[in-house]
């Protein structure tokens, strides 16, 4: 069971976290699309999944309803993004999002982030 899944196509920073994530012996799974996080998020049950709010398309409202009607039991979703994007960070918390966090900040928290 990975304790994170992960939505971002940013190949290297998703590759960040990911490495952060085994160096702490912990597991986080990328997702590369919407439908490929909900499958995960079916079939693996993680902990936590983590969203870059720069992934393209990206309606919190519709993936917090389908994540809703595919997890027996909804996952915390963390988020970051541009620290410059006060909007999209604003409504991302809104949205239900908890924690929401500076790019800078996220990978200095991801230990914390996963309980790890």
């Amino acid at each position: 069971m990975p304790s994170a899944l992960l939505l971002c196509d940013d190949l290297l920073f998703a590759s960040r976290i990911t490495g952060e994530a085994r160096a702490r012996g912990l597991t986080v799974k990328p997702a590369r699309s919407l439908e490929q996080l909900l499958d995960l998020a079916c079939s693996e049950a993680p902990s936590c999944v983590l969203l870059d709010l720069a992934f393209p398309g990206l309606d919190l409202p519709d993936l917090f309803r389908r994540l809703a009607e595919v997890c027996p039991s909804l996952p915390r979703v963390a988020a970051y993004g541009s620290h410059i994007d006060t909007e999209r960070l604003r409504a991302a918390r809104s949205a239900g999002c908890d924690p929401v966090l500076p790019r800078s900040k996220f990978v200095e928290e991801l230990p914390r982030l996963l309980g790890g």
